[in-house]
């Protein structure tokens, strides 16, 4: 035990030193010092919660058992991943810059610490931001939270803006970190994100530092926003420099599916605003968003509805200017970034979640419409809202929506098999069950 303890103080103090030559000369890049400098017992390593802490001490435990995370670089070994490097053609370096951004990291060399270990995959300084400089002083007297952030470039995962853009770094990508149609084809799986959901079932390492009891509602409703924030920057890049159209942009499973059969819900329904043939735009991470606008802020609502609408119109025309494209994606996401601040700021109960539930519900058909994409994100925001709902109001909280929306996950797998008939038909049963 002494001598464990011994290892740990020598490993802190050097960790500690390392820092201070970092700031002590004005370093700009601070270095990722790997997942073992949180895993002591006494900082982040306890097996069990402490009770009655500012912080649980198990989250490196938390992160290691449970937290899919810990699988990020290794799955780039697995049969499927050395098949899409197989199909991708791509050597160590095309591995290196196309995957490690978000199965690892990918920084300069001289970034990394000897104790960072690439293996351990996605940890604590991928959300957190580099360690080198704050991880000595962190958790000292005369340091607090605001002040790391501020001074040592602790990543300020509190805000719920900036925790969602961190995630949308991976889970809708950057100008380094895409998933495009190509990697899709190879064998990648789409992206989708959530934030309600993600938290939910991340799973949950820290003690949130906002005690709002119906905090959840309002993370849905800024993850929205941001995701169509991201969503819209990622299209602006795409059509300013990358092959366009890009068709991992368009709802996959308008062109993904079997379409000589007599019951075609797609063809029943038609081809709303678009040549029979151009698939549409994935709309998953506006559709929501526009009820939680309508329900918040009805003037921003309809901008952002009109300018949605002529962004749409040049998507799926598929031979669109792709400066036009560029411009209206990027004056579009201005929109929803600001959105994304008043919605940070506002105050959400009881009744602003079940108008929320009731409005996704009420446009049934819409929704379900605009393919399987927007059906899935509909669902998971239908079930973050119905936990906080039970949670706060459990006398409210009918068992029979549980189930309801159980069956509409249900509905979504295998996602080629989507019809929007069955799973409208599945929407109008909960909005009865609201009432």
């Amino acid at each position: 035990m002494r001598l464990a303890l011994r290892s740990l103080l020598v490993f802190r103090l050097a960790v500690g030193l390392a820092a201070g030559c970092l700031l002590a000369i004005g370093a700009e890049a601070p270095q990722y010092v790997g997942v073992t400098s949180c895993s002591s017992q006494t900082c982040h390593g306890s097996v069990q919660p402490i009770p009655n802490g500012k912080v649980l001490q198990n989250e490196y435990s938390t992160w290691l058992v449970r937290d899919k995370h810990t699988r990020a670089y290794a799955n780039l070994s697995n049969d499927v991943g050395r098949r899409i490097i197989k199909i991708m053609n791509l050597d160590d370096k095309g591995v290196a810059e196309r995957c490690y951004p978000c199965h690892s990291v990918q920084v300069p060399s001289d970034r990394l610490a000897r104790t960072f270990d690439r293996q351990s995959g996605v940890t604590c300084e991928n959300c957190h931001g580099p360690a080198s400089q704050w991880l000595e002083p962190h958790d000292k007297p005369g340091w607090n939270y605001d002040r790391v952030v501020k001074e040592l470039g602790l990543y300020p995962t509190r805000d719920l803006v900036r925790r969602t853009s961190k995630c949308l770094e991976c889970h809708v990508g950057t100008s380094k970190a895409e998933v495009d149609h190509e990697l899709i084809a190879a064998g990648h799986p789409d992206l989708f994100f959530e934030l309600g959901s993600f938290m939910a079932v991340m799973p949950a390492h820290w003690n949130e530092a906002d005690k709002d009891p119906w905090f959840t509602v309002r993370a849905v409703a800024v993850g929205q926003a941001v995701g169509l924030r991201e969503q819209l920057k990622r299209i602006a890049r795409e059509a300013q420099k990358g092959p366009w159209p890009e068709y991992a942009e368009l709802d996959c499973f308008a062109c993904h599916h079997g379409i000589y059969t007599p019951d075609s819900w797609r063809q029943d329904s038609g081809y709303r605003d678009r040549r029979p043939g151009n698939a549409q735009w994935n709309l998953s991470r506006y559709v929501v968003l526009a009820r939680v606008i309508q329900e918040t802020d009805p003037a921003t609502a309809q901008l952002l509805t009109t300018e949605i609408g002529r962004l749409y119109a040049l998507i799926t025309a598929l031979q669109s200017d792709r400066n036009q494209i560029a411009a209206q994606a990027a004056n579009t996401a201005e929109i929803a970034d600001r959105l994304a601040g008043v919605l940070n700021g506002m105050t959400f109960d009881q009744a602003m979640a079940l108008r929320l539930m009731k409005s996704i519900t009420a446009d049934a058909m819409v929704v379900a419409q605009d393919g399987e994409r927007s059906a899935e994100e509909a669902t998971m925001v239908l079930d973050s809202l119905f936990v906080a709902y039970s949670n706060n109001a459990p006398a409210n909280a009918d068992p029979r929506i549980k189930a309801g929306i159980k069956n509409l996950f249900a509905q979504l797998d295998p996602p080629s098999l989507y019809n929007a008939v069955t799973f409208s038909a599945s929407l109008n049963s909960l909005q009865s069950l609201l009432q």
